[in-house]
Order: structure tokens, then C-alpha cells, then sequence
């Protein structure tokens, strides 16, 4: 691995698409096993069912905390589906649902940061809305800005980042988008999320994608690391069918250009750095969402073996552009035993 005078991130990723049945277990055994650290939370089992993070009861959350810590895991961030509601109560042909906002700021938000703060994570992973689909997203900006305004005063008081992802389907679903979203706002407490396989699925090239990086660049805040190759590239900017998306891939085989991005990546990660540790962050997570077994509007399944190709091919690229990352050793093994 690449450590040294490099550059470092920390590694992390979903766990729930490691697990077949997203049990508590099945996740933290497998990134256990592959020698993470960290995990995202979005869907987990821990007795009741499969559930979103968001609905899980306090006697589940106080569970998720104890196995975690039995598993020696972090939370990196909460997986939430923050901002993945319709903008407007119209009837689109989707299955999105609208939800009257300030009654989602006051439940959903809180209820966000409440679970952050539980799981000892700064960082909400968030969304910016869907506008009615086959419509330009360009003229709902300014009613999304005001909405994630408050939703990122929301989590400033309670200490706490929004990290909003760039996807399809949503007004932030490019990254000029997003940039000019984050560049009226220039709210503390909001950060981008850069994916490139969710740009290569709207038919971006590789070229696109980058100047898109860079134009996400002085908002960024960490990055998910999951790649997609041969897209259908004739309907760029339109809506996307998710659930018919089959072509994800491991980092290193896709169309996302993400050597170029990382080379460039790793020059402005110690100012990132800096200022994500003035929030109580402990770095700049790449956080894994690799799908290679298949994914959809809101999650994604690679398996425990899927996760592990997915995890080996992104340190090889780490180690190419000369990024550092650590994986579990034997020195962890014996500090967590007490030697």
C-alpha cells in the first residue's frame, strides 16, 4: 500500500452491498475481513428486517453501535436518502414521492442528525431533489438552494456536514450543477460528493467528467469510488432509467477517466484535509459503491466478493498515482488486544 510522504485518504465503503442479507453481521465481518476501518450505514438488518438507516429504532441504533465496536468499524458517514423526494407535488410518471418540506426539515433532517451524532459520524450523505421528470432542471434552481440552505443550517447547529452527491435524475445531476448550487449557497456545512459512475450513466465522457471534477473541485468534500463502462451516450442530460443500469464495473475497468481525477485529486487533498479536520472529520474518505452485482435508485448489492475486487482495484490505483491508504494490520490486531 501506498503510505510514506504521500498524500492519505481513508478508505471506507457501503457496507450493506457487502452483505447477501444486510445483516449487521454479514457487513461487519466482510469489511472486517478485507481490513477496513470505516463503513457507510444505509441499509442494514440487525434482528427486525432489512431497514433504511433512517428508520431504525432506538433499540437498533444502541445494537449497530455495539457491533460496530465489536468489529473495531467507525461510521464514515450516514447513507441518507436526504433530498431524494420530489420538489413539486405533480404527478411525473416516477415512483418519487413529495413530501411538504418544512414538515421533512423538521422529521427527516432532525432525524438525520440525530443519527449522525449517535453513530459518531460529521458527515450526511444527501441529495438535491427531483424536479418533474423531463423538464430542465435549471429553472428549479433557486427553489433548491433555498431548500438545502436550510437543510445545511440544520446541520450546522448540530455540528454536522451535508454532503450533497452528484446523481442522475436530480437538479444537482452534473457537476456544473452542483457547483453553481454550491457556489450561491457557500454554506459551511455543505460539501459536494463527486461519483463518476454517476456521471458516465448520463453519457458523459471521460473528458466531460473530469472538467466537471473540476469544476466540483473547491466544493468537494469526499468522493464514492464505483465506475460504469459502455453507457448509451445518445440521450445526455435526459432522464435516466436506473433500474435498467447493468454495466457497473470496478474502478480501474470503466469509463470514468478516475486516474486522471485521482492525479489530480491528490495535490488538493491536504488542504481538504485541513479543513474537514477543522470539523472534527479525521480525513478525506473515497467511500466504495462499487454495484458490480447490480444497483438501482437507492442502493446498490456487489456481495462480500464483489466488495473485495472492488476495494483491490481501487488500491492499485491508489498505489499508481501515488495516494496513501492503510488497511488493517497485524499492529491493529494486537493494539485492539492491548500489546
Amino acid at each position: 500500500m501506498a503510505t510514506g510522504v504521500h498524500p492519505q485518504v481513508i478508505l471506507s465503503g457501503f457496507a450493506d452491498e457487502a452483505a447477501i442479507n444486510k445483516t449487521a453481521i454479514e457487513q461487519f465481518v466482510a469489511f472486517a475481513a478485507l481490513g477496513l476501518s470505516y463503513y457507510s450505514i444505509r441499509f442494514i438488518d440487525v434482528g427486525q428486517g432489512v431497514k433504511n438507516v433512517m428508520k431504525l429504532t432506538p433499540d437498533e441504533v444502541k445494537l449497530v453501535c455495539q457491533l460496530q465496536k465489536d468489529y473495531g468499524l467507525q461510521v464514515s458517514s450516514l447513507g441518507s436518502p436526504i433530498g431524494k423526494i420530489k420538489l413539486k407535488d405533480v404527478e411525473d410518471g416516477t415512483k418519487n414521492v413529495y413530501i411538504p418540506f418544512d414538515k421533512y426539515l423538521q422529521e427527516d433532517v432532525r432525524r438525520a442528525c440525530e443519527l449522525a451524532q449517535t453513530f459518531g459520524t460529521k458527515l450526511i450523505r444527501g441529495f438535491s431533489f427531483y424536479h418533474p421528470k423531463g423538464e430542465d432542471p435549471r429553472p428549479y434552481l433557486s427553489e433548491v438552494i433555498d431548500r438545502l440552505g436550510r437543510i445545511a443550517d440544520v446541520c450546522r447547529d448540530a455540528g454536522l456536514i451535508f454532503g450533497l452527491e452528484v446523481e442522475a435524475n436530480l437538479v444537482g445531476q452534473n457537476g456544473y450543477l452542483l457547483a453553481e448550487i454550491y457556489q450561491k449557497l457557500q454554506h459551511p456545512s455543505l460539501v459536494l460528493v463527486f461519483d463518476g459512475a454517476n456521471l458516465v450513466v448520463q453519457g458523459y465522457t471521460a473528458a466531460e467528467i473530469y472538467d466537471q471534477y473540476l469544476a466540483m473541485k473547491p466544493g468537494l468534500g469526499w468522493m464514492h469510488i464505483k465506475d460504469y463502462r459502455r453507457p448509451q451516450r445518445d440521450a445526455k442530460g435526459g432522464h435516466v432509467d436506473e433500474d435498467m443500469l447493468k454495466n457497473f464495473v470496478p474502478v480501474h475497468l470503466g469509463d470514468s477517466g478516475h486516474e486522471v481525477i485521482l492525479r489530480d485529486f491528490a495535490s488538493y487533498i491536504p488542504e481538504l484535509e485541513t479543513r474537514l479536520r477543522a470539523f472534527g472529520v479525521p480525513g478525506v474518505f473515497l467511500d466504495l459503491e462499487p454495484h458490480v452485482k447490480g444497483g438501482g435508485q437507492f442502493g446498490g448489492f456487489s456481495g462480500p466478493d464483489g466488495m473485495g475486487v472492488a476495494l483491490r482495484s481501487l488500491c492499485r490505483l491508489l498505489d499508481y498515482v501515488g495516494i496513501g491508504y492503510h488497511l488493517r494490520d497485524f499492529e491493529d490486531i494486537r493494539a485492539a488486544r492491548g500489546f
